[in-house]
């Protein structure tokens, strides 16, 4: 086999984030506009290249208040930087799955991340006969890293918001010819 190039087939597929809120419990929320392409050979995983653009401004936690807060100055700055983007720079097998090392973007900031792949499913094809496949991952960051620094103290100590930053990711791939 070789090498093959897939597109993130994105009404199918999911990229979510939790953060503490006010020390108590993790809030989620989730982008829904998301791009994206990857190489991918199941008989060479290290080769695995992945390239996601992600639309700040479709960030959604049910809440249209933060949301907007979110879009903001404050945390994305979606007007002066409408997007997010994950580069991989390099794939490494290991015992839990596959570990993929790239730049993530956020706000013109770039840090190097890891993005733990959990599962990739085998390859089927749908009833319209395309080849489709599957992948999880996940990775944590922390979000003062980018700029992402608003917060606000609690009066019984504490802060509003929590540093990390834990992502999940559901893809669902479209294989090219």
């Amino acid at each position: 086999m070789s090498t093959a190039t897939y597109v993130i087939d994105a009404s199918h597929s999911h990229a979510a984030f939790s953060v503490r809120h006010m020390m108590i419990a993790n809030v989620r929320g989730e982008f829904s506009q998301l791009a994206g392409e990857v190489g991918y050979d199941p008989e060479r995983p290290e080769g695995t290249t992945v390239s996601v653009t992600i639309q700040a401004g479709s960030v959604n936690t049910r809440e249209e208040k933060r949301d907007a807060h979110l879009r903001g100055a404050d945390f994305f700055d979606a007007e002066n930087h409408p997007t997010i983007t994950f580069r991989s720079k390099g794939a490494k097998v290991g015992g839990d799955g596959l570990v993929l090392t790239g730049d993530l973007t956020i706000r013109g900031v770039t840090h190097e991340v890891s993005l733990a792949v959990e599962e990739i499913t085998p390859e089927a094809k749908d009833p319209w006969g395309n080849t489709r496949l599957g992948a999880s991952a996940s990775a944590k960051f922390k979000r003062s890293a980018y700029g992402l620094t608003w917060n606000a103290a609690l009066e019984a100590g504490g802060v509003l918001v929590g540093d990390e930053v834990k992502i999940q990711l559901e893809v669902e791939l479209i294989k090219q010819a």
